[in-house]
């Protein structure tokens, strides 16, 4: 070997046999990004699902003799104007927004996939008139569509899972639609209609595997917005409704207590929104990353 050869690197034998799906495994695995994130929503799902087995106060039991307590060792994060811990609140009330919002994102990946697909496959006039009527969608915030829904059809979960997916659908469709529009000119596309394999076929068999990295990432990000979107409708009296102890509807019932030096009955929920909905963006970050590297 002369002195101004490079020495080859050889895959290692790991690297080698690894799939695709398991190079983005791997990247995601020594991600700190993701790994952070992950570590942040496995917290308050644990809570979700457990939660009401291990706080120390019932949620919901109101104890007029302890409203307002500050923060202390019996009340870790105070007690709110009806007494109830506010503590065992936030660890609870983290329940009906993972619930919610996880609900209402796994129906805007549906509805949007199986739009963008359509969109992106038959172009023409078919992506014309939809994508214009998609744009005048996106145009209207997210919050003025689930007050005008809501109004009409009354207050529920169901409603709310059921609004926020279709208001987030146009936005997973556009996403989709452009992925769509680089593989059907590819070739695998073209060997499938010489095979005369039906649009359906073509769409959901052939396109949409060779899609799924721009999808799941589009779903991360939407999660956050929807955990957000479910913790203002809460809060404006529209989302999840009372007794639930949901940290929207409890920073709702209480905010009015800050100009009393009551920063407590706030506080806590606040902070939880913003450590979920971060815990989602950095999830999202790392599974943007593993896809890109």
């Amino acid at each position: 070997m002369s002195a101004t050869d490079t020495p080859v690197s050889l895959p290692t034998p790991d690297t080698a046999q690894r799939s695709p799906w398991g190079e983005v495994l791997h990247s995601l695995l020594r991600s700190g990004t993701f790994l952070t994130g992950l570590a942040i929503v496995v917290f308050w799902i644990v809570c979700a699902l457990f939660g009401q087995h291990f706080v120390p106060y019932d949620p919901l039991a109101s104890d007029i003799i302890d409203a307002l307590t500050p923060p202390a060792a019996n009340h870790w994060f105070g007690t709110d104007q009806l007494g109830r811990d506010v503590f065992s609140r936030v660890i609870v009330g983290s329940r009906d927004i993972l619930t919610v919002a996880p609900l209402a994102t796994i129906l805007a990946t549906i509805a949007g996939t199986a739009l963008g697909l359509v969109i992106g496959y038959f172009r023409g006039i078919v992506d014309d008139i939809v994508s214009r009527v998609l744009e005048a969608f996106m145009a209207i915030p997210v919050v003025i569509i689930a007050l005008l829904a809501i109004v009409a059809l009354g207050t529920s979960k169901i409603t709310v899972i059921v609004v926020i997916g279709l208001s987030f659908a146009p936005i997973i469709a556009r996403t989709v639609r452009s992925a769509v529009l680089a593989e059907r000119e590819l070739d695998y596309v073209a060997a499938a209609k010489l095979r005369h394999e039906g649009a359906l076929h073509t769409m959901f068999v052939e396109i949409l595997p060779n899609v799924i990295p721009p999808i799941l990432v589009e779903t991360t990000v939407r999660l956050g917005y929807a955990i957000f979107a479910v913790a203002t409708l809460s809060f404006m009296g529209f989302g999840i409704q009372p007794p639930s102890p949901d940290w929207g509807l409890s920073i709702s019932s209480n905010y009015g207590m800050i100009g009393g030096g009551f920063w407590w009955t706030v506080l806590f929920d606040a902070l939880a929104i913003a450590s979920l909905v971060i815990g989602v963006n950095l999830v999202a970050d790392g599974v943007h990353g593993a896809f890109n590297d």
